[in-house]
C-alpha cells in the first residue's frame, strides 16, 4: 500500500486491494437487524441522523473494528457515537435502556451477534 492510498482511502474503501474471496450468503434479516435499519430511517427521517453522518459514523469507527463487527453492529456503534457527539443521549442513559431492555427480554441476551 502506498502513501498516497494511506491518505486518500478511508477504513472501509477496501476496493483494489488483495483479498481473500467473499462468502456470500443470503440471508433473512433478524429482527434486530430490521429494528435496526428502521431506526436508520427514522433518525434520517427525523433529520436526527441522515444517511451522511452514519457513513462518516461507520468510517470513524477505523479499520479494525469495521473488519470485526457485521454491517449492522457498526451501524448502531455509529448511530451510539453520533447521538453521544451531538449531546441526545449519554453513555450512562444507553447502558441504562440497554439493561431495561434486557430485563424484559432476557431471553434473546448475546442474539444480537
Amino acid at each position: 500500500m502506498s502513501t498516497e492510498d494511506f491518505v486518500s482511502r478511508l477504513p472501509n474503501d477496501i476496493g483494489g486491494f488483495e483479498a481473500g474471496s467473499v462468502l456470500r450468503v443470503e440471508h433473512a434479516l433478524e429482527p434486530w437487524e430490521k429494528r435496526c435499519h428502521a431506526l436508520a430511517d427514522v433518525l434520517d427521517f427525523r433529520k436526527i441522523i441522515n444517511t451522511e453522518e452514519k457513513r462518516k459514523g461507520v468510517e470513524a469507527l477505523g479499520e479494525a473494528l469495521i473488519g470485526k463487527l457485521p454491517y449492522y453492529e457498526r451501524w448502531i456503534v455509529a448511530f451510539a457515537n453520533i447521538a453521544f457527539t451531538k449531546g441526545i443521549l449519554t453513555p450512562t442513559e444507553l447502558a441504562e435502556k440497554m439493561a431495561e431492555v434486557e430485563a424484559r427480554h432476557p431471553a434473546s441476551r448475546g442474539a444480537a451477534s
